[in-house]
């Protein structure tokens, strides 16, 4: 049995004054001193890289809210064994801004086969998703992908078709009676991980006043898509001020360019700036 001496918050600076096995015997910056075990303290370089980290993002566009399903650590890299200093409870509310890749790491249980997530094995390591994300307090960090619900309205959600949400974004609203009701961009992939693109779909989902339910106004197959999205507005003239998104998509040499679009509900249509030719979306990916 030991004696509580006191509670040090995640992420309180402490000096450490003496190590003993598995513990260390630290001082607060009030002053108290305790022993707490080693496996929960980390050394400068990692807090520092976390706190660069978060101000390096300060200012990320929010590609969609999510829900964790767990109790998760807020990583400095994509990776299960890479360091981490925050941990997040059940239910937390975060914001994703990027995705990521990492190599599994972690042997499957016993008895139980090693599943490839999709991935072939013999392509090479398996691999999984990783989502950048941001809490309530301001911490960013990395966190296993399929720890996070991307919190999508139940109503566009019954449309995913068996797909995965990795971002949406609200468009605009429309007048129905005496309610608002939102229009939606909405990024969407095939249920695996290890892709080498964030998204390969994209969707408006428009509310149609007269049957007061949601239609797919626009549908995109084949893109090789890469977060962030930006979500804006802007002067057509003769159609006045219309939602725009701009899609950022990899091409087959590797290059990322940006494809711009405008929605004049329930139209959805390219806007091609000066000399650009509209190309079909990329191949199929399988």
């Amino acid at each position: 049995m030991y004696n509580r001496v006191g509670t040090v918050k995640n992420g309180e600076r402490v000096e450490i004054i003496d190590r003993e096995k598995r513990f260390a015997r630290v001082r607060t910056a009030s002053g108290l001193e305790g022993w707490i075990e080693q496996r929960y303290l980390v050394d400068q370089k990692t807090y520092d890289s976390l706190q660069r980290l978060t101000q390096d993002n300060l200012n990320d566009p929010v590609q969609a809210p999510g829900v964790l399903r767990n109790e998760t650590n807020l990583h400095v890299t994509p990776g299960r064994e890479t360091e981490h200093l925050y941990q997040l409870a059940t239910a937390a509310k975060v914001a994703i801004l990027k995705r990521a890749t990492a190599e599994k790491q972690m042997a499957a249980p016993a008895g139980k086969p090693v599943s490839s997530a999709g991935v072939k094995s013999q392509a090479g390591p398996v691999l999984e998703d990783w989502f950048l994300v941001r809490d309530d307090l301001g911490h960013v960090g990395w966190v296993l992908a399929r720890m996070v619900d991307v919190d999508v309205p139940l109503d566009v959600a019954q449309y995913a078709e068996g797909q995965r949400f990795v971002a949406f974004f609200v468009l605009n609203d429309v007048q129905d009676g005496d309610k608002k009701v939102p229009q939606y961009l909405c990024l969407m992939t095939e249920p695996r991980d290890g892709a080498s693109y964030d998204y390969d779909q994209a969707r408006v989902f428009t509310w149609n006043v007269r049957k007061h339910r949601y239609e797919t106004a626009y549908r995109e197959h084949g893109l090789e898509g890469v977060l962030p999205v930006t979500v804006t507005k802007e002067d057509f003239e003769k159609e006045g001020t219309l939602p725009v998104f701009i899609l950022r998509v990899r091409n087959d040499a590797g290059d990322i360019s940006e494809r711009k679009y405008k929605m004049n509900t329930p139209i959805v249509r390219r806007v091609l700036a000066p000399g650009e030719v509209a190309t079909k979306a990329g191949k199929k990916h399988h």
